[in-house]
């Protein structure tokens, strides 16, 4: 079943859609981060002001070379000490749709270890928008069965994977790596 689902998920990032996706924590909404209309889109969705940057998942150290000016070894320490899912805030970002990214040209990106992420991260070649599905300022859904129905009813594709998962998901760590090399904790 996660084949089928990520390859129905993934063939509609391709397209350019929003999917309703479990991450590696919450539920999340999703679509190509280099896809300038897509995220638009999402921002609607989510009533959200587009000051207000999303994260990023990728699938490997690899990738997320592709996408920051740089990889400083204060984020390579954080990423291998990393025991819970950790989202870097990294100040330079490249190669992403530029409505992403923070008014100060950062970005948060996380290396997700979920297998349906790595799986729809290599089937379609992208880096993934991941934002908690639900409106802004609303609490984010720890189940699935919290996200509200004005939320399905904007996707283009709610993947059927893991729908009945009782144990509630947390958000991830997040750390601001500063241009300094100063490490900020923002959320443990």
């Amino acid at each position: 079943m996660i084949n089928t689902e990520v390859h129905k998920a993934g063939k509609e990032v391709l397209s350019g859609g929003i999917i309703l996706y479990p991450t590696d924590t919450i539920w999340g909404l999703g679509c190509d981060a280099q896809n300038r209309e897509s995220i638009q889109r999402i921002y609607r969705i989510k009533q959200r002001a587009d000051s207000k940057s999303m994260l990023v998942l990728v699938n490997s150290i690899a990738m997320l070379e592709k996408y920051v000016v740089s990889l400083p070894p204060e984020a390579m320490k954080v990423l291998e000490g990393a025991e819970n899912p950790t989202t870097i805030i990294y100040p330079g970002a490249r190669n992403l749709a530029l409505n992403l990214l923070a008014p100060d040209g950062s970005i948060g990106i996380r290396i997700s270890r979920d297998p349906f992420c790595k799986q729809l991260i290599e089937f379609t070649g992208k880096p993934i928008v991941s934002t908690s599905a639900n409106i802004s300022g609303d609490p984010s859904p720890a189940l699935f069965s919290e996200i509200k129905s004005t939320i399905l009813q904007e996707v283009d594709y709610v993947v059927k994977w893991r729908q009945d998962e009782l144990s509630p998901a947390k958000p991830s760590v997040i750390i601001k790596l500063e241009k300094d090399g100063s490490i900020t904790t923002l959320r443990s």
